[in-house]
């Protein structure tokens, strides 16, 4: 990261799926989960953040750095409810508190099959095997799914897109609004830029997991690009939250 941008405060997650983003700057970013990456930004502590979408359309108080998102289209492997009963006999649901995007995509894809159960907060990733309906996103979601387990996997990525035709975007660069931040945001798409032209280089040498799970996964399974597709995602989610209430939603603003 340049002097220039130094100066700013940039958090980001640990999880695999974030890597191509901040290849290059890894040394100066603060590591959090997004819900605490979220609080920090609305105290001010962080003057950027990868965090989850969710963050953004219910406060209006970032701007999303265009051009860049971690999304999917289809299955997304790593965002998942694992289930031992079916879906129709949920009550509770318990949740991996690290991301409120994914339990309001749960509650939107239960909501549309006319199913509101309860959601619980997980009290450790070592009790998901003993639930029957628990919701796992990021490095746990993915450990789980490669563990053995009795559940079935309903994968919140296939069934959005299933039911939209759209990409889903879990995450972004927020920005926080009202400070001059140029440099900071070419930064962001250098690195960017970097992590995808040297993907390669990623999945041969990271050492979360195997090298054939990295290359399916960053090659099938995550997309890194927001453009009208993924904005088109956007906006159906944000509709889907005020129709199922749990709004309200602000109309989100780009700056590339």
């Amino acid at each position: 990261m340049s002097e220039d941008a130094k100066k700013f405060r940039v958090g980001s997650v640990k999880y695999l799926n974030a890597a191509p983003l901040t290849r290059g700057i890894e040394g100066e970013l603060i590591f959090a989960t997004p819900a605490k990456l979220a609080e920090m930004l609305r105290r001010d502590e962080l003057d950027a953040a990868l965090v989850s979408i969710t963050e953004v359309l219910f406060n209006d108080r970032y701007d999303i750095l265009d051009g860049i998102a971690i999304a999917s289209l289809g299955e997304v492997y790593s965002v998942i409810l694992a289930h031992k009963k079916p879906l129709a006999e949920a009550t509770e649901i318990f949740c991996d508190t690290a991301s409120l995007t994914s339990v309001n995509l749960l509650k939107i894809l239960l909501a549309e099959r006319g199913l509101r159960p309860e959601f619980k907060p997980l009290e450790n990733y070592e009790a998901a095997g003993e639930k029957d309906f628990v919701l796992l996103i990021g490095d746990p979601a993915i450990d789980f799914q490669r563990a053995p387990h009795a559940h079935e996997i309903f994968d919140l990525g296939a069934v959005w897109t299933e039911m939209t035709n759209l990409p889903f975007v879990y995450a972004v660069w927020a920005l926080r609004r009202g400070i001059e931040n140029r440099e900071l945001r070419h930064e962001l798409r250098e690195a960017k830029n970097f992590g995808i032209e040297t993907l390669d280089y990623l999945i041969e040498t990271r050492e979360e997991y195997d090298e054939d799970f990295r290359r399916d996964y960053f090659e099938w399974h995550i997309q890194y690009h927001l453009a009208e597709d993924e904005k088109r995602g956007i906006a159906k989610f944000s509709e889907l939250l005020c129709k199922h209430g749990l709004g309200p939603v602000f109309e989100p603003k780009f700056v590339s």
